[in-house]
């Protein structure tokens, strides 16, 4: 009975703090440096919430991908460190390089905040036209094509391992030192073909200096009419990239919601769903036990994907 009551003293405290959460400034760690997708992501969102808390949002960069996830992981159980992170590297480093941090156990899923795809695209001198055709020609000369990627352990390099296993095919891969690089090689020729995210494609694709093959999804993209999805071709393989707020593992469960409850208010806001559309991102909101299993589902995938082709990150 004393156990009983105990339980119910901690649980009603829990839920009285989360009444009152934020009390006091809250952090958000962007893993990445400022500028891209995921960076602008979270200051637009810090914004709402700062203006529907009444409190400081305050935006912490810390570049390198796993500093800012080990930085949360360590982070008091309360609520006033969150991070936001992407489906990759959040899921994929730790099982490519050795890190601080076990996204599944050290960490826990407020909200999913959006999702995207990206475009397989060709330097139009490559004389491949479509994803078949790509298909075909390295079938016909195994590990004659060559592909660029921002990286080893990159998501870029990650879909086109993923696509090298479903097709059978076999591709040479020459990583760069980041995604814009890596877009740069491909505009001057120096590599044929590289994913990339569906605005930067979309762009290449109008002006003339790339062709588009397919899209990662299930569905087609707006801003690339007539490109096939990889599920048409591949049933069930379609890649669909997230972006999520995590909280340390251990938080309470009233402040996760009250968070993740106002979070996906700000998803709304008409402004914010029109920024994320120019980044070629969608607004989501799935929360609690859903978005957890979908953190799950992308590290067991990745994981295969990563232990078949014995893949280590830069």
């Amino acid at each position: 009975m004393k156990t009983l009551l105990a339980c119910l003293v901690v649980l009603t405290s829990f839920a009285a703090g989360a009444q009152d959460y934020p009390s006091k400034p809250v952090r958000l760690v962007v893993p990445f440096p400022p500028g891209g997708p995921l960076d602008v992501a979270g200051r637009m969102i810090s914004r709402e919430l700062q203006e529907r808390w009444g409190q400081p949002v305050i935006v912490e960069n810390k570049a390198g991908g796993s500093i800012g996830a080990e930085t949360v992981a360590k982070a008091p159980r309360d609520g006033y460190m969150l991070m936001i992170n992407g489906s990759s590297p959040f899921v994929t480093l730790p099982q490519m390089m050795k890190v601080g941090y076990d996204p599944l156990k050290d960490f826990v899923g407020v909200i999913q905040t959006t999702e995207s795809q990206f475009a397989l695209i060709a330097h139009p001198k490559s004389g491949i036209t479509s994803l078949q055709q790509l298909i075909d020609e390295a079938r016909k000369a195994p590990g004659k094509l060559n592909y660029g990627s921002a990286g080893n352990g990159a998501g870029q390099h990650l879909y086109f391992e993923l696509l090298k296993i479903a097709a059978g095919i076999n591709l040479t891969h020459v990583p760069y030192k980041g995604a814009a690089p890596a877009m740069q090689a491909l505009i001057a020729g120096e590599v044929p073909f590289i994913f990339e995210n569906i605005i930067t494609a979309s762009s290449l694709v109008k002006s003339g200096r790339a062709r588009v093959l397919m899209v990662t999804g299930a569905k087609p993209i707006e801003h690339l009419p007539g490109a096939v999805p990889f599920d048409k071709l591949f049933p069930g393989l379609g890649i669909q990239t997230w972006h999520g707020i995590f909280a340390p593992n251990g938080t309470p469960r009233p402040v996760l919601e009250k968070a993740a409850a106002d979070i996906r208010f700000a998803l709304k806001v008409p402004s914010v769903v029109s920024r994320f559309g120019q980044l070629g991102i969608q607004p989501t909101g799935v929360s609690g036990e859903a978005f957890n299993a979908m953190v799950k589902s992308d590290f067991d995938r990745w994981g295969e994907v990563i232990r078949k082709n014995k893949l280590r990150a830069d």
